[in-house]
């Protein structure tokens, strides 16, 4: 670990640890080279810890403390307040250009700025009772597991989850208060009600009116995904309103850091939709026995080339075919540059799965989501033979004007980059993308690969996800491709 603040004690020197990775995991997100990271990392940690002493020993008046967010959140708004530093004070150029635009818009003022237009999620979760915030915000944004959360905040196993219940319904209310209180125009103010009797059911419907408004509202939209705790957006919601720039990729990279570290991930509870409950330890059995195949499959091929003779015609073109990553490796950590993990990936990372985003990038052990809708078109050369391919759609969840969804791409043979293709029926249009570039031409859209994700090996599975817009109907895409050969659609 760099030079960080000392620890006051053996708690504290715990707590830098747990925290250490997730502020360093956004600083990468918000700079432009591994030094850069590092530096803003540790600024950022700096800044953040005073922050926190300072609230724990300061005098408060009436006897309580003053509200402020769990530690992790606390340390994230760190990093974009350093990085909002950097950007007046001259080190600008070490900062992605994309946070620098942010930076420099009202949507960057609305942080900082008069405290009724602050985002609903930064200020419900602001007015939480501090150990019920640190909850909703490991379970939900870190994405830990409920036993591991348990353990953190010294909480029992057993009821853990009936607290996390609990909490989201406090979460929900403290959103619903902060949106009534904020200054609304006579027609947002006249949509509050009915935003509320809605959100309170996920089997309800949505009257039309009410979807056309937050089609073209920003702010109901955003309290429509706070009021709804009991879907797949709640994630999204604390990231994106708590963070602000780059929240959702940030999710993205703990949920994945998260998989790769625990083997399983987040545990799942069942959609919106009525669907059956994802379960995380299918999910591990799906991942080790992934890694035991693969196991397998490599010792049949080493004993073939064990057993053909040397010398032989063969045999130099034996040597030359055999795949680059199909030497045995250790189950995925998350040192390894560019590994991404899902139930049915590859459990063999190839040695040029690295991302960088600019000179001296470090790797990353966590995917980055990319919010470009311009990434070029032209397909991308295909050096492996045409391989047959298996697509799987999923809806994550889904809100009035806007959804979540995953494609897991199974393809036969291997792959040395990679173009997804698909269409929509109803009009949908991607607005984010993560482990993959996204470009779309009226209803076709294409996805592909990103730096650290080019390489597939053989019977292995690519996975993207996307956020999207929808008016009227979101009916499933259709006409799948890989690299322009037609996939199946299981």
């Amino acid at each position: 670990m760099p030079d960080l603040p000392t620890p006051k004690d053996a708690a504290e020197a715990a707590l830098f640890t747990e925290c250490w990775d997730a502020v360093l995991s956004y600083a990468d997100l918000c700079t432009a080279g591994a030094a850069a990271a590092t530096q803003l990392a540790t600024e950022a940690f700096a800044l953040g810890i005073r922050e926190v002493r300072a609230a724990e020993t300061g005098a408060v008046r009436g006897g309580r403390r003053r509200p402020r967010l769990p530690v992790i959140p606390l340390l994230l708004t760190a990093v974009r307040t350093t990085a909002t530093a950097w950007e007046s004070g001259g080190q600008g150029p070490d900062l992605d250009p994309d946070l620098r635009l942010w930076l420099n818009s009202d949507k960057a003022a609305r942080y900082t700025g008069i405290p009724l237009r602050r985002p609903l999620a930064l200020r419900a979760l602001r007015d939480l009772q501090e150990p019920d915030a640190a909850l909703l915000w490991l379970a939900e944004v870190e994405a830990l597991p409920l036993p591991v959360v348990a353990r953190r905040l010294g909480l029992d196993p057993d009821l853990v989850g009936d607290e996390l219940a609990q909490v989201r319904g406090l979460f929900r209310d403290r959103c619903h208060r902060a949106h009534i209180d904020t200054p609304m125009d006579v027609q947002c103010r006249s949509y509050a009600r009915l935003l509320d009797a809605v959100t309170r059911s996920p089997a309800a419907d949505v009257p039309p009116d009410l979807s056309r408004h937050l089609a073209t509202c920003v702010d109901c939209a955003e309290a429509a995904a706070c009021l709804r705790p009991q879907g797949a957006g709640l994630p999204a919601a604390l990231a994106g309103g708590v963070i602000g720039w780059g929240g959702l990729a940030y999710l993205e990279r703990r949920r994945r850091a998260a998989e790769v570290r625990l083997g399983a991930g987040r545990p799942e509870r069942p959609d919106a939709e009525g669907g059956e409950p994802k379960n995380g330890t299918n999910r591990a059995r799906m991942l080790r026995g992934g890694l035991l195949a693969a196991a397998v499959a490599v010792s049949l091929l080493a004993l073939a080339v064990s057993l053909m003779p040397f010398g032989s015609a063969d045999d130099g073109a034996g040597r030359g075919d055999a795949p680059a990553d199909s030497s045995p490796v250790a189950a995925p950590a998350p040192s390894l540059p560019g590994l991404t993990t899902s139930p049915a990936a590859s459990a063999t990372p190839t040695p040029t799965a690295t991302r960088t985003r600019g000179k001296g990038k470090n790797p990353d052990p966590e995917p980055q989501g990319t919010t470009s809708s311009t990434a070029a078109s032209k397909p991308v050369p295909d050096k492996s033979e045409p391989a047959g391919c298996e697509v799987t759609y999923h809806l994550d969840s889904q809100w009035p004007d806007g959804f979540q969804a995953t494609v897991s791409v199974t393809t036969a043979g291997a792959l040395d980059g990679w173009q997804v293709s698909w269409s929509f029926r109803d009009g949908q249009q991607v607005g984010q993308m993560w482990d993959a570039n996204v470009a779309q031409n009226g209803s076709r859209v294409t996805a592909s690969a990103a730096d650290y994700n080019k390489s597939v090996s053989a019977g292995s599975t690519l996975t993207f996800g996307f956020l999207a817009s929808w008016r009227g109907k979101n009916s499933p895409p259709y006409g799948f491709s890989l690299n322009g050969q037609e996939c199946t659609t299981s």
